[in-house]
This record gives structure tokens, C-alpha cells and sequence, in this order.
């Protein structure tokens, strides 16, 4: 393995930083990970599974995820109105990292 020296890099130039702009936000995991085991979820049971998020903060991640292209919102016009949200193509895609991150944590936190 080579290593490049670290006075010629920028963290910002890596693919590391990119994926973690996405993903970065203290709900957004949250939220893919509701999306990766539930499939189509709606917006008040997303915001009952995850518990303590208010509905301004669920509603600007979910847009923050929507416009990065890893969610996808259907509305459906009618009263009372129905939002449905699940993964894009490109959400699905983040899965299997979000699998290994739960299999280590499963493996990991009864080390404590």
C-alpha cells in the first residue's frame, strides 16, 4: 500500500468527504436506515420511529435528502394528504455501507 504525503493532499478532494457531505447530519442515517429496513415509510411514522426529531428538522433533512437524490417523496392529492418516502436508486446504492456500519456496531457494542 502507498501512502501520498499529507502536505500535498486536501480531504476535501477525497470521495470520503463527498459521501459524507450526504450523509453528514445528525438524522440523516437515521432516516436511510428507516428507509433501508421499512422500504416506503410516511412521514409521521418516520418521525415516531426516530422519536426526539421535530417536524421542522424530519422535514428539511428529508428535503436535503430528496435533492441529493437518495429519497424520493410521492404526494398523493388527497385530504387528508399522504406523503410517502423511500429510497432512489442511488439511496439503495449507500445500503450496503449502512449494513456493514450496523453489522460492526452489532459485533462492537457489547464490548463495553
Amino acid at each position: 500500500m502507498s501512502f501520498e504525503c499529507i502536505k500535498d493532499a486536501r480531504l476535501e478532494d477525497t470521495g470520503f468527504n463527498y459521501t459524507m457531505s450526504l450523509i453528514q447530519g445528525k438524522y440523516k442515517m437515521f432516516i436511510l436506515y428507516a428507509l433501508m429496513g421499512y422500504g416506503v415509510v410516511r412521514f409521521n411514522e418516520m418521525k415516531k420511529y426516530i422519536g426526539g426529531i421535530s417536524y421542522k428538522t424530519l422535514s428539511a433533512t428529508l428535503k436535503e435528502l430528496e435533492a441529493d437524490g437518495l429519497v424520493h417523496r410521492e404526494e398523493y392529492p388527497q385530504i387528508p394528504p399522504k406523503v410517502e418516502y423511500s429510497l432512489t436508486e442511488r439511496g439503495r446504492s449507500l445500503m450496503p455501507i449502512l449494513d456493514q456500519m450496523c453489522t460492526w456496531g452489532e459485533t462492537h457494542r457489547q464490548d463495553e
